[in-house]
Parts: C-alpha cells; sequence; structure tokens
C-alpha cells in the first residue's frame, strides 16, 4: 500500500517536472523578441528610394541575398511566423503569402500579382500591423535597412509551398 502510493506521487512529480520543463522550454524557445538589426554590407546597397519589387529575386545577388534572407528572417521572423516560414498558429504561414499568383498560367498576370504581393510585403514589415489597438506585427521600418527586407524576401521566396 505504502509502495502505491510512493510510486504515484512520484510519477506526479516526474510529470510535473517534466510538464514545467517543457513549459520553460516551450516558453525559452522564442528568444529574445527584440527586433535584430542585419548586416547587409555584402548585397548592393540600393539607396534612399524604396524598390517597388524585389530586386534580389534574379541576379548575381541573389546567392548572398539568400544568405543574408535567411539569417535575419530567423532573427527577426522565426518567433512568430515559424522555424523555415512554417506557421505554427501564431502569424500568418509565409511560404503562402503570394499563394494566389504562382499558380497563375498566364505569365504576364503572374507577374503584376507578385509585384503587387512584394508591395504588400513591404507595406508590412516597414508599418507593421495593428488592428483594434493591439499591434499583431511590429513595425520593423527603423531596425530593418530597405536590403534586409528585400533579402527575407528572398528567403519566403524559396520557402513557397509547393
Amino acid at each position: 500500500m505504502h509502495t502505491t502510493r510512493f510510486l504515484r506521487r512520484a510519477l506526479r512529480s516526474t510529470l510535473l517536472a517534466a510538464g514545467l520543463a517543457l513549459t520553460g522550454s516551450v516558453l525559452w524557445a522564442h528568444g529574445d523578441v527584440t527586433p535584430q538589426a542585419v548586416d547587409t554590407k555584402a548585397l548592393p546597397q540600393l539607396g534612399p528610394k524604396w524598390q517597388p519589387s524585389n530586386p534580389y529575386s534574379k541576379g548575381p545577388a541573389f546567392t548572398e541575398a539568400l544568405r543574408i534572407g535567411t539569417s535575419a528572417y530567423n532573427q527577426n521572423c522565426a518567433r512568430c511566423h515559424g522555424l523555415e516560414a512554417i506557421s505554427g498558429g501564431i502569424a500568418p504561414d509565409l511560404r503562402k503569402i503570394d499563394a494566389d499568383c504562382t499558380g497563375m498560367a498566364d505569365e504576364a498576370k503572374k507577374n503584376a500579382c507578385l509585384a503587387e504581393m512584394d508591395e504588400f510585403y513591404l507595406a508590412i514589415v516597414r508599418r507593421g500591423r495593428t488592428r483594434d489597438g493591439r499591434v499583431y506585427m511590429p513595425p520593423f521600418e527603423s531596425t530593418l535597412s530597405q536590403e534586409a527586407m528585400w533579402a527575407i524576401r528572398t528567403y519566403l521566396e524559396t520557402r513557397r509551398d509547393k
């Protein structure tokens, strides 16, 4: 009888400790939520005028933009939008941001749609997102340069849901 009570108590304590450890790891998994600056010196500098679409999608800067964008995404976006842009439900799944465009057969319409999504992406990242006075996404314009934002977009383009 004492053995059974002891085993139940031990099991309860173990489960409680495991639950606290799990909760602690989940809480810490998001890490520092302070926006992190991104070093973009290796990318062609874009100047003060904001580009209407991603200048790094193609061309010689693509590989470097992808490298920088991957790191920048992990530092600034993954805590809400999920590792590898796979949302865990907190924020939108960014692999699907331009899903309506990628399936279009007409190339001109597809390109126009993608350009519109670039504009939408940039507006949200720069200004953030609020609803009913609540911040759903902080503005990153004061933290991330244009080059960093487009590098992140380059990364997201490689993560598109197939």
